[in-house]
């Protein structure tokens, strides 16, 4: 699983290293983003099957809509549902921002857990490795991992990217609505999870 140690690897290095000393974010991004789409170069991986979009969507919905419903009502019951405001401004940034995790997860980290595991096993594995790059947040991780395990499953069935962006984008506004700044860590990862 070459590029997917080196990208795990680039992110964890900034967030636990770099991020902490300055170094700003487009250096390890475009890092990540040379690293997989030279992945998707060599695998011919693109994530945009056309024939898969509307088997993707259908199965995204399936899975986005009871997870985001059981967030709401997860925040529902601890008292900490809110709006956070500016929902239209914050999913115009979450589609990109959710997509650009998708495309590193599906066509790379997925691809290769799948060329060394059987189907069931990658996407334990791809969720668990999505899951690890979201360390220390607990409540990130656990997030990450349930949504790791629905996306990686629908993407080995139906191999679309932009239904997983959307869907990406919806529980992230989904969490940041059922739940304090306090238990989400602010989805802060690494060193910065533990500044206030």
């Amino acid at each position: 699983m070459p590029f997917t140690l080196a990208i795990l690897g680039t992110i964890l290095l900034y967030t636990w290293v770099l991020e902490p000393r300055g170094v700003p974010v487009v250096l390890p991004a475009a890092v990540v983003v040379v690293l997989t789409a030279w992945s998707a170069l060599r695998s011919s991986t693109s994530g945009l099957s056309m024939k898969e979009l509307v088997p993707a969507s259908r199965a995204t919905l399936f899975f986005t809509v009871p997870a985001v419903l059981v967030v709401l009502a997860v925040g529902f019951a601890l008292g900490t549902l809110h709006d956070p405001g500016g929902l239209l401004e914050k999913f115009a940034a979450l589609v990109p921002w959710g997509g650009a995790q998708q495309w590193v997860l599906q066509t790379v980290v997925l691809r290769e857990a799948r060329r060394r595991t059987s189907p069931p096993q990658s996407v334990v594995l791809a969720a668990f490795l999505f899951a690890l790059v979201h360390m220390p947040n607990p409540v990130l991780m656990l997030m990450t991992f349930i949504g790791g395990l629905g996306w990686c499953a629908i993407f080995l069935r139906h191999p679309n990217l932009v239904p997983l962006a959307f869907s990406h984008a919806v529980a992230t506004l989904a969490l940041l609505s059922a739940f304090s700044d306090e238990l989400t860590g602010r989805l802060r990862i690494g060193v910065a999870f533990f500044r206030t």
